[in-house]
């Protein structure tokens, strides 16, 4: 290894190592108004009436499991009418650049009835002091942050397209991120089913992610394979939201776990978490969708 890479290594393993430690809080908004009224992807319909008092009891219990391992909850204030608000890791995507500024980009919704969600969290991350980017798209051009994902390493990001978000916004995206000097591999997803980046693909450590190959598109799955260990696991577990959990200090958290998933965390060290999201997963999200890590 020569001296710049060297200089790189050590700056990239301090930055890893300090964002561990900065993030510690996570973004959520309660499921008062909570309901599955309109169905909005495959996954939520033909789906029986949202239970409010066990979505509520689900909604507490995860953020236990939150703060246990080691996060402290912020929330924003939900309101009357936007029912899947309660799916903060959907309208933004927040982060800290190497001047370790904290940043929120906002996104662009596909639905109309959840476009009023995003300035709702832009206004909080503003009183905050975050940096508020708006990438300024286009009518016909859509950004959602599930399909955004920070790799576990905190100086790459996965960016999906296909189905939420286009790709016309994903690459406004990848040049407003890369000009803050983060990598971001844009990938494409195929099969509706899995609509987010974050319901097929989880990040589990800086070196190892966890996804369904047959949600993406072949030359993407090549773009993974290329840059991090692959743990894949079959289409049936997937559509039980396994690769929708969340990768936090040692814990994976996650609604199931199943054979295959005890066995990759195994492999990776890091402790599962179990908790019911029964109720969320009507509407087609699970934990990945229900927060927003902060730094």
């Amino acid at each position: 290894m020569d001296k710049a890479e060297s200089v790189r290594q050590h700056r990239q393993d301090y930055r890893s190592e300090t964002l561990a430690r900065q993030l510690s809080r996570v973004l959520m908004v309660s499921p008062s108004f909570y309901a599955n009224s309109e169905a909005r992807n495959p996954l939520s319909r033909n789906q029986p009436p949202i239970d409010a008092f066990v979505a509520m009891t689900q909604w507490k219990n995860f953020c236990n499991a939150l703060v246990r391992v080691g996060l402290e909850v912020h929330e924003v204030k939900p309101q009357p009418g936007l029912e899947d608000m309660c799916f903060a890791g959907t309208q933004t995507f927040a982060g800290v650049d190497h001047d370790e500024r904290a940043f929120a980009v906002l996104g662009r919704m596909l639905h109309r009835s959840r476009r009023d969600e995003v300035n709702l969290f832009a206004t909080w991350y503003a009183q905050q002091g975050y940096r508020i980017l708006d990438l300024g798209l286009d009518d016909d051009e859509f950004l959602e942050g599930g399909d955004l994902l920070w790799n576990a390493d905190w100086e790459s990001i996965w960016a999906g397209f296909g189905h939420r978000s286009t790709r016309g916004a994903v690459d406004l995206f990848a040049a407003a991120t890369q000009d803050m000097g983060f990598n971001v591999r844009c990938l494409e997803l195929v099969d509706p089913y899995f609509y987010h980046l974050n319901l097929c693909l989880a990040p589990l450590t800086p070196d190892a992610v966890m996804l369904y190959p047959g949600a993406f598109a072949p030359q993407t799955l090549a773009v993974i394979r290329d840059a991090v260990h692959v743990h894949e696991v079959p289409r049936h577990e997937a559509l039980q939201y396994v690769c929708s959990g969340l990768s936090v200090n040692g814990h994976y958290i996650t609604p199931l776990l199943t054979r295959r998933l005890e066995q990759i965390l195994g492999e990776e060290g890091l402790q599962p978490v179990v908790v019911d999201l029964s109720e969320f997963q009507k509407a087609g999200g699970s934990a990945a969708a229900l927060k927003m890590l902060l730094p």
